[in-house]
């Protein structure tokens, strides 16, 4: 089973493309690249994952917008639930300029047989797209106060705050269930984080992309016994991994037992 993470560009700017395996019980690395136009992103999706394999295939950006004007009730629901942790998101609706390009981009992906998955039969194969937003994903994966502020400010900050992030998927995802392969993690594929704001730029799309491919596995692998979907099919929606700290350290659950639901599973405005 494979997981891909695409941190689309919204506009017309690069995108970071992360592909990883479920193999031999421990998630692998395949590939973490950027590509820029819209075809090219799509032939490496159709590269990575040929007609009639399995994956479930992650991205950063709106690609189910129902909304003429205003915000999408799950972008609202972010605010509503993550924004104490500064991780709410922008909004969408049809007519801002992005909206054309991410949601098309949506349905390239149905048109290769990735259906929409806000709700999943954990660990069953299939061809599966989700909605997902790494800032709340990061808190929630590594049990953080607030975001790692990589996106803007001064670039010594964003750099320190990269190195975090890089700290946090080399350290602490192998700890993980389903676990990332440490080796694979700190070899030659994950970018060393430089000084230079563009080739900064370029890392931290990766390092998102990569976080998106493990929401992915995250979400096939578990479902909703251990992530929260805000919103659905029908308003849009973003799939978040439930607080590590939620659960109490050390308690183990089986991936197919029954877990309750919180509250915030629900579609409250």
């Amino acid at each position: 089973m494979k997981f891909l993470g695409i941190d689309l560009g919204w506009k017309s700017q690069p995108s970071g493309l992360c592909c990883i395996e479920w193999a031999d019980q421990q998630l692998q690395i395949l590939d973490l690249d950027r590509k820029e136009a819209i075809a090219d992103i799509l032939n490496w999706v159709d590269t990575c994952v040929p007609p009639g394999e399995s994956a479930v295939i992650a991205v950063d950006a709106p690609t189910l917008i129902p909304n003429a004007t205003g915000s999408r009730l799950p972008d609202k629901l972010t605010h509503k639930h993550f924004g104490k942790y500064h991780a709410g998101c922008y909004p969408a609706n049809l007519n801002l300029p992005f909206a054309q390009r991410t949601v098309n981009f949506g349905l390239e992906l149905e048109s290769r047989g990735f259906a929409h998955a806000p709700t999943i039969e954990p660990q069953k194969p299939g061809r599966y797209q989700i909605e997902v937003f790494p800032h709340p994903a990061i808190v929630h994966l590594f049990n953080l106060e607030r975001i790692l502020k990589y996106k803007k400010g001064r670039l010594s900050d964003r750099r320190q705050e990269l190195i975090k992030l890089y700290n946090h998927i080399t350290q602490t995802l192998p700890t993980l269930e389903p676990s990332s392969c440490t080796s694979r993690l700190r070899g030659s594929l994950l970018p060393q984080i430089p000084t230079k704001g563009a080739a900064l730029k370029a890392a931290e799309d990766k390092l998102d992309s990569l976080i998106c491919a493990y929401v992915a596995a995250y979400w096939w692998y578990w479902g909703e016994q251990r992530n929260l979907v805000l919103g659905d099919r029908t308003t849009g929606y973003i799939v978040v991994p439930q607080r590590i700290g939620d659960r109490g350290e050390g308690e183990e659950f089986s991936p197919l037992s029954s877990f309750p639901r919180p509250s915030h599973y629900l579609l409250c405005p």
